[in-house]
């Protein structure tokens, strides 16, 4: 089982590691991590993917909303978020077989972004099954480097949480 957690954090320096540290202490996996700084510069949200059956996902929120550092944990769960990933894929390709591989990728709007006398590198963002599509349809093509930001995300509706003022961070 997979869960999604967005996690929102003090802006400060060693807090992601202090983040990534408690999954290896503990032995947990992190299927995805990224982090950045929110509209509030006080404020990073880090969003992390992993895995482990419901005991172990449930204690992974306890203990990760026990640091210090820690200001909101939410789950982000299917149908009530809204999450996205970006992936860039370098593809050998020749020239007769370029406008294939736009056709293709125009299908999943996605965009190439680099062309080379042998290369492609392909933009593709969307909810991960996605992305796993894209892969999958071009599969006949060697795929020479691929990179993935990792899931981000927000719940939908109104304010998932609201930050307390100023002086209380």
């Amino acid at each position: 089982m997979k869960k999604v957690f967005s996690i929102l954090v003090e802006n400060t320096s060693g807090v992601t590691s202090h983040i990534s540290g408690l999954f290896s202490r503990r032995g947990y996996n992190i299927d995805s991590f990224s982090a950045n700084v929110t509209s509030d510069p006080r404020i990073t949200r880090i969003t992390i993917v992993t895995s482990g059956d419901e005991l172990i996902l449930e204690q992974i929120e306890k203990q990760i909303a026990k640091l210090c550092d820690v200001i909101n944990v939410t789950e982000l769960e299917p149908g009530d978020s809204v999450t996205r990933e970006l992936m860039l894929v370098k593809i050998a390709v020749t020239a007769e077989r370029r406008q294939e591989v736009l056709s293709l990728i125009t299908v999943f709007k996605g965009k190439v972004v680099d062309v080379t006398h042998d290369t492609m590198v392909i933009e593709v963002t969307g909810h991960t099954g996605k992305l796993e599509s894209v892969l999958d349809m071009i599969s006949d093509y060697e795929i020479l480097e691929l990179a993935r930001t990792g899931i981000t995300g927000l719940k939908r509706g109104g304010k998932a949480y609201n930050p307390p003022a100023e002086q209380e961070l």
